[in-house]
């Protein structure tokens, strides 16, 4: 066992070396962009320990990074829910500027993890379910909001924040708001806009400046002019007691 660990370490440290010149630009780049450093503290050390720590420290966060990753990927196919969350944590502690981890480790919180609380038969009380369920709808909102802070330039994980706060939380003035920072982007999809809109007509208070914003979506052409938009802006236009001139036409 002991062997193995070792062979498994050298590999490790092996393949890190190809990738040495890889993070150092990485990190020239984080720098040029004054992006958020993760640091490599104590708590990080006791996680993945010392020979670990010192990899982490030796340049190798993206093999060590893989390797855990594949770690966590096992915790969540034997539903150790609570190793799982710990291994996301120190993933993306050691790789802040990768999206794709963020997104799936708090994909996997907030719909697998939340969902097998739920469903938990170990638990009698429903209201303690509900409870764990919701815990780790934070824990998933929690990982997408440090990933933001991580990388704020880019869309998508205001994107996924956004859906997150829509489906889990039921929030639908925050992810309006979520869904128009990621649609802020250039090269955000076109759907992150209509998203927004059609979660700004649910939220109180909001409602000319989501008709406003499907307007403007809607004269943007057929392409934009989906079923959903559709009702959604004729609702609208009675709620506002918008004007028939003004309305859009029936088709």
């Amino acid at each position: 066992m002991i062997a193995r660990r070792l062979l498994a370490l050298f590999l490790l440290l092996l393949s890190g070396a190809a990738l040495v010149p890889f993070e150092q630009r990485l990190a020239e780049e984080a720098r040029a962009a004054h992006l958020r450093k993760s640091d490599l503290s104590l708590v990080l050390r006791e996680r993945i320990g010392q020979m670990g720590f010192l990899a982490a420290l030796s340049g190798f966060r993206s093999p060590l990074a893989a390797f855990l990753w594949i770690e966590a990927h096992t915790a969540w196919e034997n539903t150790e829910w609570g190793r799982m969350a710990g291994l996301f944590d120190t993933v993306t502690t050691l790789q802040p500027r990768s999206i794709l981890y963020w997104d799936m480790a708090a994909w996997h919180m907030a719909w697998n993890a939340s969902a097998a609380a739920l469903q938990n038969e170990k638990q009698p009380s429903e209201a303690l379910r509900i409870r764990a369920q919701r815990q780790y709808f934070q824990i998933g909102r929690d990982l997408l909001e440090r990933g933001i802070r991580n990388n704020p330039d880019r869309y998508e994980l205001f994107l996924q924040l956004g859906i997150l706060l829509r489906d889990k939380f039921e929030d639908p003035c925050g992810a309006s708001d979520a869904f128009l920072q990621a649609a802020a982007f250039p090269d955000a999809p076109p759907y992150c806009r209509r998203f927004a809109a059609y979660e700004m007509a649910k939220c109180p208070g909001r409602e000319r400046e989501a008709y406003n914003l499907m307007r403007t979506i809607y004269d943007r052409g057929d392409k934009q002019r989906m079923p959903t938009l559709l009702h959604t802006l004729r609702a609208l236009e009675k709620k506002l007691d918008i004007p028939p001139a003004d309305r859009i036409k029936s088709t």
